[in-house]
């Protein structure tokens, strides 16, 4: 029996997050953008440790039974947003390889006719979009304006999530399956709408490996910065000490999660009195 065979689906997965690729980012998507040089360094780190790129659906698939396995090595290559570089400079460094992506898209900022004008950076425009799908990337939703989901009301909630899957279905002849939560937010209700809104899988942030255990509507991610640097993306893609690498993220996150829940139940009770 193969080493490959014998591989349990349980398995833990590294699900590699990326934003924008570009030598010179705004502002506003720098710490989390990497260069074309360190993208195409770390591509060539999966290629020469064997690994096997995945998309979000693929790995999904998997973990839901039906007889396919994991393969060795396994690993994510994903993109939230929909920044221009990932078509620039990522797609022919994935082309080389041969490796299986995921991009997610924010529908009103990506350049064409339903630009909300929110977009942090120079974003992808429709065509770019379709040359990456015809290329094997997976394209999924990752809400129209990118907003936090958990703060807002049902309805808009529902718009988010519809509009933009009706879009990239329109766009691309092809229903988006993957979403990604905007800002890594999410709960129990985001991710009911998610499922109802027709969604198989999405993915969260978490910086920790992908369980199956997660569940497909809470999968985790690590992060990949301008500040990754060659020892701790190997790291990261091995899965050793990503708790160390972002014990400071985790402690923002649990912070910020406190004052999230105050916000809304102040809203809850603002729209009660009135």
């Amino acid at each position: 029996m193969s080493a490959q065979a014998r591989r349990p689906d349980g398995t833990p997965v590294p699900i590699l997050m990326y934003h924008a690729v570009a030598h010179e980012p705004s502002p506003a998507t720098r710490g989390l953008s990497v260069s074309p040089g360190q993208f195409a360094e770390q591509m060539q780190f999966l290629a020469d440790h064997r690994c096997t790129p995945l998309t979000t659906a693929d790995l999904a698939a998997i973990w839901r039974g039906g007889g396919r396995v994991l393969p060795d090595r396994p690993v994510l290559i994903t993109f939230d947003d929909g920044y221009e570089g990932v078509h620039r400079h990522a797609l022919p460094v994935l082309a080389k390889y041969g490796f299986a992506s995921t991009l997610f898209v924010s529908t009103g900022w990506l350049r064409g006719a339903y630009d909300t004008g929110g977009g942090l950076d120079t974003m992808l425009d429709w065509d770019q979009v379709r040359a990456l799908a015809a290329q094997g990337v997976e394209i999924g939703g990752h809400s129209h304006t990118h907003p936090q989901l958990d703060q807002l009301g049902d309805e808009e909630l529902e718009f988010e999530l519809r509009h933009c899957k009706e879009i990239v279905d329109g766009e691309l002849g092809a229903t988006p399956v993957s979403f990604a939560y905007p800002y890594g937010h999410s709960d129990r209700r985001v991710r009911r709408a998610v499922r109802a809104a027709g969604f198989a899988q999405s993915l969260a942030v978490g910086n920790g490996l992908a369980r199956r255990g997660q569940g497909p509507y809470a999968l985790r991610r690590v992060t990949v910065r301008r500040s990754t640097g060659p020892a701790e993306f190997e790291r990261l893609v091995e899965g050793r000490a990503i708790g160390r690498n972002f014990a400071g993220d985790r402690a923002l996150t649990k912070g910020y999660a406190l004052v999230r829940r105050v916000r809304k139940a102040r809203r809850k009770a603002i729209r009660t009195r009135v």
